[in-house]
């Protein structure tokens, strides 16, 4: 072995930095032209590049520019932009629930569990979240499904919200907001190829999610429109005519539901929830519940009704039969998180 190749060697298993040898055996390496990208718009994935999400798209980036041109002092005939491209709630001035926040920092710092500054049922929540750690750490990993007491707090809550109807926390899942949710449940309903590729049926107007989602796994976007003149109502009829058009180039085994709707506000009546889930029940299709905005009730003559409670109350022959995954959000409602 050649002197000069040893040391560097020797200098790397050191850790030390190679140090600089030369040979007059050697020449130096021809410059070459820099090589092509491998990662470009004309190279990614087509499904990903098909992906578009409205509600981040130019408009929100032209805003950012002139939130930083106010920011550089440069003059606009208005002194601060205000963002409605999505619900959030801190970033308008919604402050923060003091309970929460308390039984955060009493998890992510147990030593505080000491301190008289905290009041005892901030303290009772963060001891039962923590003896569901392992080694009562915030720290360690927690079961895929999310941590088992929390899973079971949502089952109470939702035992109480649907008038006793019996809720099991084994069927619940704790995701990182409810988009990343549906987008696991769509992924693990997607397949087929061709005219049997998976068809998802979805409301337009619509949360973008659900195009993104769909462009990027490659499925079949299929579109049944609200009634605008009936305060965006759902038709079953109309869900009749989309399914039966997309039979045509399609395998359609999902249906999207957004209740109350997003971005269209309507709240559907338990008529017409039974009517949808009848009609799943007949077409053979796995029903997706996006209720994330169950707590934004606000008109006196709309009541919401949860679409577990509904099929449950219909009897085994639906409840038994029709699939359904439902969806909340600790992100809307009061908690605005």
């Amino acid at each position: 072995m050649r002197g000069g190749v040893r040391a560097v060697l020797q200098d790397l298993l050191r850790g030390h930095a190679p140090r600089s040898y030369s040979s007059s055996a050697a020449e130096a390496p021809a410059v070459r032209p820099p090589r092509d990208r491998i990662l470009t718009l004309q190279s990614m994935n087509p499904q990903v590049r098909a992906v578009e999400y409205a509600v981040r798209g130019p408009i929100v980036v032209k805003a950012g520019e002139i939130e930083r041109e106010l920011q550089q002092g440069i003059k606009k005939p208005f002194s601060e932009v205000i963002k409605a491209n999505i619900g959030d709630a801190h970033a308008m001035g919604q402050q923060p629930i003091t309970f929460l926040r308390q039984v955060v920092a009493l998890c992510t710092y147990p030593d505080l569990l000491d301190s008289p500054r905290f009041p005892e049922d901030a303290k009772v929540r963060a001891r039962r979240i923590l003896e569901s750690c392992g080694g009562q750490s915030l720290g360690s990993y927690s079961a895929s499904q999310g941590v088992t007491c929390i899973r079971e707090d949502v089952a109470r809550y939702i035992e109480r919200r649907d008038g006793g109807v019996p809720a099991d926390p084994d069927n619940i899942f704790l995701t990182t907001g409810a988009s990343d949710g549906i987008a696991s449940i769509l992924k693990i309903l997607v397949s087929g190829e061709g005219n049997s590729r998976t068809g998802v049926m979805i409301p337009i107007p619509q949360y973008p999610l659900y195009s993104a989602a769909i462009s990027e796994l490659n499925a079949v976007q299929v579109n049944y429109y609200l009634d605008e003149d009936h305060c965006w109502a759902l038709d079953v009829n109309e869900l009749k005519r989309a399914l039966n058009q997309a039979k045509q180039y399609s395998n359609p085994k999902v249906l999207c539901i957004i209740n109350p709707g997003n971005p269209t506000g309507q709240v559907q009546s338990r008529r017409c929830i039974e009517e949808v889930i009848h009609f799943a029940w007949k077409e053979g299709l796995f029903l997706l519940a996006d209720e994330v905005y169950q707590d934004n009730v606000y008109s006196q003559d709309c009541q919401f009704h949860s679409f577990k409670k509904v099929l449950y109350e219909m009897g085994p022959e639906y409840s038994s039969n029709v699939e359904l995954a439902s969806f909340h959000s600790t992100s809307k409602g009061y908690m605005g998180e």
